[in-house]
């Protein structure tokens, strides 16, 4: 089977289909599939367009889910909608309630003046009730690990300065809880101070690639500098996140596998 693989497209479909036609995706004649290793919508103005994408793939057969920090996020505004809860900040931020409006066809004008109509069309819209579900904590094959943030380890502080991460020895059979801390993880931070897996290596997203190649190799900066945002590559982690809101690029990388 062959993988196509991308994290974090955040609602930038056209950058999506840009990066799966750049690899070849649509005209692979052999059996394939894509993974998206988390956080579909909550940045990008294309949520419609996304949503009737991973829709068709899944009729298809064509498409591993894993679920994102952004997934999260999204079914704990729909949970407390009657506190009004999506009109705090971290919501409006992260673009989850612009994500709400796409997918109801509404804005955010008639979410202010009719806000439970707002959210029962956003409740019950294919994300919510056919997407989410068949989203996965994480995907493995016989060389790899598909995650979003990072697979459940526990954070130890060194110093003021410095957090390690211990991986959770029975991770895969892991607490709903411990997989949504999971999901918030810096994959390359926690790599880097030994939470691997041996044998194995662990693809994600969440945290962008340039944190990576500018922390431990000294290529330009996180955000400025030249700052590098291309697939992160170290031992144990394939690190893919673009942070797609500040390039409009996705990362997609191909993987052979039996």
């Amino acid at each position: 089977m062959r993988y196509y693989v991308v994290a974090d497209p955040h609602g930038y479909y056209s950058a999506l289909v840009e990066a799966l036609e750049e690899r070849g995706f649509f005209k692979d004649q052999e059996p394939h599939k894509l993974i998206v290793c988390g956080d579909l919508f909550d940045r990008g103005s294309e949520a419609i367009q996304m949503q009737k994408f991973i829709l068709d793939l899944m009729k298809e057969d064509k498409v591993i889910l894993v679920r994102g920090n952004h997934e999260d996020l999204a079914l704990e505004m729909i949970h407390s909608w009657h506190r009004a809860s999506y009109w705090q900040y971290h919501h409006r931020a992260n673009g989850t309630v612009d994500t709400a409006c796409q997918l109801a066809g509404s804005t955010m004008e008639e979410l202010f003046f009719n806000p439970e109509r707002i959210g029962k069309r956003f409740l019950n819209s294919p994300f919510i009730q056919r997407i989410i579900p068949q989203m996965v904590n994480y995907f493995e094959t016989a060389n790899y690990i598909f995650v979003h943030g990072w697979i459940p380890s526990e954070p130890v502080q060194v110093d003021d300065l410095h957090t390690e991460y211990i991986k959770i020895q029975d991770w895969r059979n892991a607490s709903e809880e411990q997989w949504r801390k999971a999901r918030w993880i810096n994959g390359m931070l926690a790599a880097h101070t030994g939470a691997t897996e041996e044998g194995k290596t662990i693809v994600c997203g969440h945290w962008h690639c340039s944190y990576g190649h500018a922390r431990y190799e000294g290529r330009g900066g996180e955000f400025d500098n030249d700052p590098d945002f291309s697939p992160y590559y170290g031992d144990g982690i394939i690190a893919l996140d673009t942070c797609t809101v500040c390039t409009h690029k996705i990362n997609c990388i191909v993987i052979e596998e039996e």
